[in-house]
């Protein structure tokens, strides 16, 4: 059974694109989509296009399929609220309103609601998405080490169109029901199992001031994958974890990690740091990386290029 309308709107569109595809692929049949599937863009019609569109009968079947892609261009789209209700029960319109919503306080959005879906495609957090990544895989048969989906996280970050294509890769190359693990990651994405940011954090947390350098040796001479600014907002992320982690009144495994908001494997990392950095210590080093931060933009940097940013910032979190 099938909604009317299906407004999709909000900040991810792999959601929306997610969503239109299986549309696309279960409303109609194949034989009707030549006749009874019009995709229309937005900086190419005005609401009354789509109105009157929406308001014909399919050729020939049970339904007429139009999808409004880039609808945020559509100028006044607002005003396409009293054809709505005007739609014969044969048409399911579909709008693709891409990084921006509409009032759900308004009668447009209630209407909406009532009639059909009004969704909210929100942008995941970071500490989200290896989550995102393991359900994922296991939907496809897949399967991938905790380790693995840390590091494609930290590389990809929350962009899913990238993550899925990434995985894609991933997935022609190994046959179904495997266990990916960071090796195939390093691999068939190029994504280094040694350098990366999750090693780097797991140095910094022992404090191997050997290993911690020569990551950082590394990152410095590929600055385009590994730009500062990037590392720097993952240690934050990191050590302001291990200050939650410090303060926490129960710490076992399973209480503290969803208090972190990590997976229970990780939690050793952040053992470690709780015994390697106090409580002032990691105070200093959230204020280092906060310094390189604004250096990392150009703010005091004196021309110091990412390498020699980089072994500054680390000299200065591990002494």
């Amino acid at each position: 059974m099938f909604h009317p309308i299906y407004f999709l709107m909000g900040e991810e569109s792999f959601f929306i694109d997610s969503i239109t595809e299986m549309l696309e692929e279960h409303v109609l049949e194949e034989d009707y989509r030549a006749f009874n599937q019009l995709i229309m863009y937005g900086r190419d019609v005005d609401y009354l296009t789509i109105a009157n569109q929406a308001r014909t009968f399919p050729m020939s079947g049970n339904y007429q399929l139009l999808i409004v892609k880039e609808a945020q261009d559509v100028k006044d789209i607002e005003k396409i609220e009293p054809y709505i209700s005007a739609m014969p029960d044969s048409t399911i319109l579909v709008i693709n309103y891409k990084y921006k919503k509409i009032d759900g306080r308004k009668s447009l959005a209630k209407l909406i609601d009532k009639r059909g879906v009004l969704f909210e495609a929100k942008k995941l957090y970071d500490n989200n998405i290896p989550d995102w990544i393991n359900k994922y895989l296991r939907s496809k048969d897949y399967g991938i080490t905790p380790k693995a989906a840390q590091i494609m996280a930290d590389f990809l970050g929350n962009d899913l169109h990238k993550v899925r294509n990434e995985l894609e890769k991933l997935m022609i190359s190994l046959p179904q029901k495997s266990l990916i693990s960071e090796l195939e990651v390093e691999r068939n994405i190029g994504i280094s199992k040694d350098y990366n940011v999750f090693e780097l954090q797991s140095a910094l947390a022992k404090r191997d001031v050997f290993k911690a350098n020569r990551i950082i040796a590394h990152f410095g001479s590929n600055s385009k994958e590994n730009p500062v600014i990037k590392t720097v907002i993952l240690l934050y992320s990191f050590y302001t974890k291990v200050l939650k982690y410090h303060y926490a009144p129960d710490k076992t495994k399973n209480t503290v990690a969803s208090l972190l908001g990590v997976n229970p494997f990780f939690l050793t990392d952040y053992q470690d740091a709780a015994k390697n950095y106090s409580i002032g210590k990691i105070a200093d080093v959230i204020a280092v990386l906060r310094e390189y931060d604004l250096k990392s933009k150009g703010y005091g940097a004196n021309n110091l290029d990412d390498s020699e940013l980089y072994k500054e910032m680390l000299y200065k979190i591990l002494h």
